[in-house]
């Protein structure tokens, strides 16, 4: 069975990664920091984007790849691999560029939870027998 899908989300997402690491490298070499933050807010926002993604990224792709190896439909599978991807980038945007509070982080966060949500559910569903569609 191919897992186009989730391979087509997890290499956007791995070039989101790749970025989001780029920003904390070339802020750290900026301020001439090697290790954690330098008590720069600037720095830990970056390092709080980058980290923010790796915990939650993998779950949701280990969620998509059972979901599609189970057969779940494609549109499905498109639209949670596009909001996750969506919600990441926004995530980030709003934690590097808010300090607290903004409307891209908090949509980005709701998003992925609504995401790792329906992703175990058409996973249930499709545990016993269902058939998840359209």
């Amino acid at each position: 069975m191919s897992v186009s899908i989730t391979a087509f989300y997890a290499s956007l997402l791995a070039l989101f990664y790749l970025y989001l690491s780029g920003l904390v490298i070339r802020h750290r070499l900026k301020e001439k920091v090697a290790l954690g933050d330098g008590g720069n807010r600037q720095i830990t926002q970056t390092i709080r984007a980058h980290a923010n993604f790796s915990e939650y990224v993998p779950l949701a792709l280990i969620l998509l790849l059972v979901a599609e190896l189970n057969g779940v439909d494609s549109l499905w599978l498109h639209g949670n691999g596009a909001l996750l991807l969506v919600a990441r980038v926004f995530h980030a945007i709003g934690l590097r560029h808010h300090y607290g509070t903004s409307w891209q982080r908090f949509s980005g966060t709701v998003v992925t939870f609504l995401v790792l949500a329906c992703l175990a559910t058409l996973n249930l569903i499709s545990v016993y027998g269902l058939q998840a569609t359209a």
